[in-house]
C-alpha cells in the first residue's frame, strides 16, 4: 500500500518516530530530571498521544511499586537468613 492510497500513513510513520523520542524522555519525566521546557514538551506529547500516555502510566506505576517495595524493611527472620549466608559466602572465599 502506497501513502497515496492511505493520506496519513507519512504521519504515522513520523508519530512512531516522535513516540520513540518522547518513550525515551519518560524514564527523565518520571525522575525530574528534565528542563522546564522539555516537560512541558513531554506533557503535552502525553496530552495529545493516548498508546504514549499508557506506557507512561505503566512506568509510573512501576516506579512507584519498586518504591514502595524498596522502603519496606524486611522481615527480621529474612534478614538473618541473607546475613547467614552472606556469612557463609565470605568463608568460603577466605577458604579458596
Amino acid at each position: 500500500m502506497s501513502t497515496h492510497e492511505h493520506p496519513h500513513a507519512e504521519a504515522d510513520v513520523a508519530g512512531s518516530a516522535d513516540c520513540a523520542d518522547y518513550l525515551e524522555r519518560i524514564v527523565y519525566f518520571l525522575d525530574n530530571e528534565l528542563d522546564e521546557a522539555d516537560c512541558a514538551a513531554v506533557q503535552v506529547h502525553l496530552d495529545t498521544c493516548n498508546p504514549c500516555l499508557e506506557k507512561y502510566d505503566l512506568q509510573r506505576t512501576v516506579k512507584q511499586i519498586v518504591a514502595r517495595s524498596c522502603s519496606e524493611p524486611a522481615p527480621e527472620d529474612v534478614r538473618e537468613r541473607v546475613l547467614l549466608r552472606i556469612r557463609e559466602v565470605q568463608v568460603r572465599i577466605r577458604e579458596s
